[in-house]
């Protein structure tokens, strides 16, 4: 039987804590930045969970 293979665009994008958790940037920093507010900007700035429905896929995806 052949190992499984890491998802590598998952991979690059989806990091995992110490705990397990499945940690991702957010969405909507690439461009129309002069259009944002800083204080949007700021709260896209941070890294949040992996939505729960999202988890057991993204988790196959990374081969856990």
């Amino acid at each position: 039987m052949p190992k499984n293979k890491t998802h590598k665009g998952t991979a690059k994008r989806i990091r995992t804590t110490g705990s397990g958790k499945l940690m991702r940037q957010q969405t909507g920093l690439r461009h129309r930045m002069e259009v944002k507010s800083s204080k949007e900007t700021r709260d896209l700035s941070g890294i949040v969970p992996v939505a729960k429905a999202d988890v057991k896929r993204v988790k196959k995806l990374l081969g856990r």
